[in-house]
């Protein structure tokens, strides 16, 4: 982006206008551009916090399931370390479940079972 657009991002009433927030987005879009150019590709690169297989949790309640892991630790610091922000391990951990990166379904959820075949074949 240029500083005209994110001068005009930070009058727009259709996003959250965070000076930080927009100027991060722009950060952190530069960063993950050298991730891919690293990797090869950002599939890639996050993948290899869990050794490309999603992981498989077995909760037996809602309670049970964590906000973050080793893993999301691991990656927010490293996308910090490489100059991103507004990623803590919360956030990343989030993600992470979004991605199919970590099944947290709870065991009795008709979901738990399905995510568990479909992500591993996903992977693979």
């Amino acid at each position: 982006m240029t500083e005209q657009e994110i001068q005009a991002a930070l009058i727009d009433p259709g996003i959250i206008r965070n000076k930080l927030k927009v100027r991060a987005a722009v950060k952190n879009a530069q960063v993950f551009l050298g991730i891919q150019n690293e990797f090869g590709t950002f599939s890639r690169y996050i993948w290899g916090f869990v050794d490309g297989k999603p992981l498989q949790n077995n909760w037996n309640e809602g309670a049970e399931v964590p906000a973050i892991s080793n893993q999301s630790d691991k990656l927010s610091r490293d996308l910090k370390q490489r100059g991103m922000s507004f990623v803590g391990s919360t956030i990343i951990y989030a993600h992470m479940q979004a991605t199919g990166m970590v099944n947290d379904h709870i065991v009795n959820c008709f979901r738990h079972s399905e995510a568990t075949e479909v992500k591993t074949k996903a992977v693979n």
